[in-house]
């Protein structure tokens, strides 16, 4: 594991928190590998029913670390890009649920980690921006397009506009919007109900969503049916004696 990123775990609950404080928790290879490295080993441990991803210090990931790029030529900016991706897909593919935890500014490459979890809490304090476009380069184009619809996203992007914690809360970005003394009762209580749920509906849920989004509703509703067979031949449903 890098040192950009801590990874641990404790009854059930994997914790990937990305650590470059003093630089902002900007995205850099060694996070994009820890990254990737962590969401691995959260997929393999089979005592992991939950992830929370966080930043530590007072900023979630101020974005792509540009200082990094310097004396990079186009191979070595394409191969940093797609460290990126693979890192972002590794969050994205976990089966089980997922949480960020905001509770800073999240620019560009942030935006992609935490929009990369299945939801997002934050409290007020936590912000959302995607200035890559006004800065000369492309990025953060499709997973908030999809969370926040196109218009949106375009203001963001053409504009440098920031959602505040409660802009992102109305428009459907953040699920839970806290005080920061209630973050941490709060984050117990997500854990509680998760990690005590029948892990199988919790995958089988989320598979299905997230396959179903992206079908028409015959074929999402085809996705439900598969995942209700699946349970139903594994022997583990509701009311099964």
């Amino acid at each position: 594991m890098s040192d950009a990123v801590l990874y641990s775990v404790a009854e059930g609950i994997a914790t990937i928190r990305l650590n470059r404080p003093a630089s902002r928790n900007a995205l850099n290879l060694g996070m994009c590998d820890g990254l990737a490295a962590a969401a691995n080993a959260a997929s393999a441990d089979p005592s992991v029913k939950l992830v929370f991803v966080r930043g530590e210090g007072s900023v979630f990931c101020a974005g792509a670390d540009v200082k990094e790029r310097e004396g990079m030529d186009e191979a070595q900016v394409r191969a940093r890009r797609q460290k990126g991706f693979d890192a972002y897909a590794a969050l994205e593919a976990l089966a089980m649920p997922v949480v960020a935890v905001v509770e800073g500014p999240a620019v560009g490459s942030g935006c992609e980690i935490a929009a990369s979890c299945d939801f997002i809490v934050a409290t007020p304090s936590a912000s959302f921006r995607t200035p890559e476009a006004i800065r000369g380069t492309v990025g953060a184009t499709q997973r908030l397009a999809r969370v926040l619809g196109k218009r949106l996203a375009k203001d963001m992007m053409y504009t440098g506009r920031t959602l505040s914690g409660q802009e992102a809360l109305e428009h459907g970005l953040v699920s839970r919007l806290v005080a920061p003394e209630a973050l941490e009762p709060t984050l117990a209580e997500i854990a509680k109900a998760i990690t005590s749920a029948p892990q199988q509906s919790l995958r089988l849920a989320k598979r299905t969503i997230d396959r179903g989004v992206e079908l028409d509703p015959k074929g999402a509703l085809a996705a439900e049916i598969e995942a209700i067979e699946e349970q139903l031949a594994s022997g583990q449903w509701m009311g099964k004696k």
